[in-house]
């Protein structure tokens, strides 16, 4: 989580043995889903040309500094982190951009959740401190949600809504 290598290692971290909270690793969850959203949407015509089909396997790296990279996986086997999606760029010109970027925001979802709980069987979470921090996750809106406007959507949903339902008008 100290780290930010370039390159193949752009997701790596220094891991030290010292003890980190589930705080400590929600920093760097919301860090790294900053890089990617910032990927998806604020930077998408750079991302879009990054992920050129011609190259080889691509992956989304978000950053512990709230930056992103596109690159190749890392070349250690086993890599220090959890990977990415591999390859996607090969997707890009044969999918609607918009569904595209959707599908890279649901592996990046998935690929933030597994760094995050990597990190918390690293540092030797318990029960309670995985819960802490899955909640602080869960609180958040997923990228997929930020990057196809979901999101704005449920928070504009009031609470206790007074559209009445459908089935009960019969």
């Amino acid at each position: 989580m100290d780290g930010d290598g370039g390159g193949a290692a752009a997701g790596a971290a220094a891991v030290h043995h010292h003890t980190r909270s589930p705080e400590d690793v929600f920093r760097d969850f919301r860090a790294r889903r900053a890089g990617i959203v910032k990927a998806l949407t604020t930077d998408v015509e750079k991302f879009y040309q990054m992920c050129d089909p011609e190259k080889e396997n691509l992956c989304l790296y978000g950053l512990p500094n709230e930056t992103w990279e596109v690159t190749l996986p890392a070349e250690e086997v086993p890599p220090e982190l959890p990977e990415p999606a591999l390859g996607i760029n090969f997707a890009r010109d044969g999918m609607i951009e918009k569904d595209w970027l959707s599908l890279v925001a649901v592996h990046s979802d998935a690929w933030l959740l597994s760094v995050a709980f990597y990190f918390g069987a690293r540092f030797g979470f318990d029960k309670d401190a995985r819960r802490r921090l899955f909640t602080m996750i869960n609180n958040l809106p997923t990228v997929y949600e930020l990057v196809t406007g979901v999101a704005k959507k449920q928070s504009k949903a009031p609470n206790g809504s007074s559209k009445s339902s459908k089935s009960n008008s019969k």
